[in-house]
């Protein structure tokens, strides 16, 4: 990554990058660059760029998918195939209305930049980074002015500094540990005198009167930075969140009547319950059918029965399945197939009927299930219900706090598959052996099991640390993981330019994903749209 920002004499600027995209193999082709720019005051014929040093030539304004304002480069016959490499260079000769007047001194100017850097979901791995600012040319050897970068730079915040062959200051900064996908941010000011005053903004958005050794010291901005960040990190937000539904619009299309007999796990899906969530149902109706035990949490190691009950669904078939796989990255992407054929069983499923109706319906299920445990008169009962209805209590966006609250002042009978999924946990016993239970005292059950008990508050930080941990394990980024699915179930609609055109990268693609935020003060966090 080597970019350059040039202030020009005339108070526009210009705005070239150098940036080397190695695609992974198991990506998709880099088709489109979107350029964010900190406003719409760029000459777009001013705009050249070249793939490996063959030119391209399509920008569009129209196309741009990040927030704020931009355009997107086109690659065409140019694009990036995965497992290979290209570099990609772009030059915008002419932006304007990017350079402020500082408040102290009163008789300077002030610029800030952040280059061009990526959605974190498909780009990996360090990189070089090197930015470069050029100061406008006439300057006396004290005047120039560099700002300490942001503080998460990960390089040496004094610049390299020199005049190029047409007596412009530049400060160069260096970093081999960098990555293209955090937003870093440099500055420089310089006497006002040396660009038409016409050409400076007035009216910051954010006025800082302090000092000016305070000012190098804070990376004084001259305006421009509130409101720009604001506006990236909603558009981050937006994107995260669109990435994160993975159930086809078509499934809105209503129906009529109510779909019966989905079981708990496919009611999740319908109501678009996130992939982590789904995936720890399936864990524990898994063990609760003896085809899985937990034999490790750090590191997640799951022993499959053999052979596997008859009574499991194909998706529980296909979870255990995916667990077979030692390779993380291998048993992630078979879990993603196995939530595509579900999502896509759920949407077939569904035709015909109320998403809205069969929702609610579900959504009773699940409270009359909570019901029946809060109304509970004894330990054995309560956990009885709680066994039994703890599929459908799962489906509550506050599975964890109410579990915590039910469970918080009265001791827990374990139930039998307890052993199963808390590898710490001694197994009931028979209650013939006459051994003590492992929660110091228990239940005997004519026939059966002596039964151990935890406190409650102890039983249920069990559960929810477990679940926790099993889905940071299992998933990793949440984002990025449900972006494979999404990709698939519920794709950005296709452009009329590419039959392969998509949102993000997918899969742990290669750096496919240029939002770009470029601009004095950073006027588009890079906001999504990711190609």
């Amino acid at each position: 990554m080597d970019a350059r920002l040039y202030v020009n004499s005339d108070g526009t600027a210009t705005i070239e990058y150098w940036i080397d995209f190695q695609n992974d193999s198991d990506g998709h082709p880099i088709e489109y660059v979107d350029i964010g720019t900190p406003n719409d005051n760029y000459d777009l014929d001013s705009i050249t760029a070249e793939v490996n040093g063959q030119p391209v030539s399509t920008f569009i304004k129209s196309e741009y998918q990040g927030e704020g304002t931009g355009f997107a480069v086109y690659l065409g016959t140019l694009s990036i195939p995965p497992g290979e490499s290209g570099q990609f260079h772009i030059r915008i000769g002419t932006i304007n209305k990017i350079l402020y007047k500082a408040d102290k001194p009163d008789n300077y100017a002030s610029v800030q930049f952040s280059p061009v850097y990526f959605d974190p979901d498909a780009c990996h791995g360090w990189t070089n980074y090197q930015f470069t600012l050029f100061l406008p040319a006439g300057m006396n050897p004290d005047e120039p002015r560099w700002y300490p970068p942001s503080s998460n730079w990960r390089g040496e915040n004094e610049p390299e500094t020199g005049f190029d062959q047409e007596g412009r200051v530049f400060y160069t900064w260096k970093s081999d540990q960098a990555n293209a996908y955090t937003m870093y941010i440099f500055g420089g000011g310089f006497p006002d005198t040396l660009v038409p005053k016409e050409a400076l903004q007035t009216k910051p958005l954010i006025n800082i009167n302090i000092d000016f050794e305070a000012v190098f010291a804070w990376c004084l901005v001259c305006g421009f930075i509130a409101f720009p960040i604001g506006i990236g990190i909603l558009g981050t937000l937006q994107e995260k969140k669109r990435k994160l539904k993975y159930l086809s619009p078509k499934i809105a299309i209503e129906g009529h009547g109510i779909k019966r007999g989905l079981t708990a796990v496919q009611a999740a899906v319908l109501m678009e319950t996130p992939v982590d969530k789904i995936m720890t149902m399936i864990l524990f109706s898994t063990i609760k059918k003896g085809a899985a035990k937990v034999i490790k949490r750090e590191p997640l190691q799951l022993e499959v029965a053999s052979p596997l009950p008859d009574d499991l669904h194909f998706y529980e078939k296909e979870f255990l399945e995916a667990f077979k796989s030692e390779n993380l990255r291998e048993r992630r992407k078979k879990l993603q197939d196995m939530m595509v054929k579900l999502v896509q069983n759920v949407s077939s499923a569904m035709k015909g009927f109320s998403r809205k109706e069969t929702i609610t319906y579900y959504e009773s299920i699940m409270q009359r299930a909570w019901q029946q445990v809060e109304s509970a008169d004894t330990p054995e009962v309560m956990m009885k219900a709680f066994d039994e209805g703890m599929d459908w209590t799962m489906l509550d966006k506050r599975f964890d706090d109410r579990t915590r609250e039910v469970f918080r002042t009265r001791p827990v009978y374990v139930p039998m598959w307890w052993g199963r999924f808390d590898p710490t946990f001694s197994s009931p016993r028979p209650a013939s052996a006459g051994a003590p239970s492992a929660g110091g005292g228990g239940v005997s059950i004519p026939g059966s099991f002596s039964m151990p008990h935890l406190p409650g508050s102890d039983f249920a930080a069990s559960m929810i640390n477990g679940m926790q941990n099993f889905s940071a394990n299992v998933v990793g980024n949440l984002t990025t993981f449900t972006e494979g699915i999404t990709k698939t179930t519920n794709p950005i609609p296709k452009s009329s330019y590419s039959s392969s055109r998509r949102g993000g990268s997918g899969g742990g693609g290669g750096c496919a994903c240029a939002c770009a935020c470029a601009c004095a003060g950073c006027a588009c966090a890079c906001a999504g749209g990711g190609r």
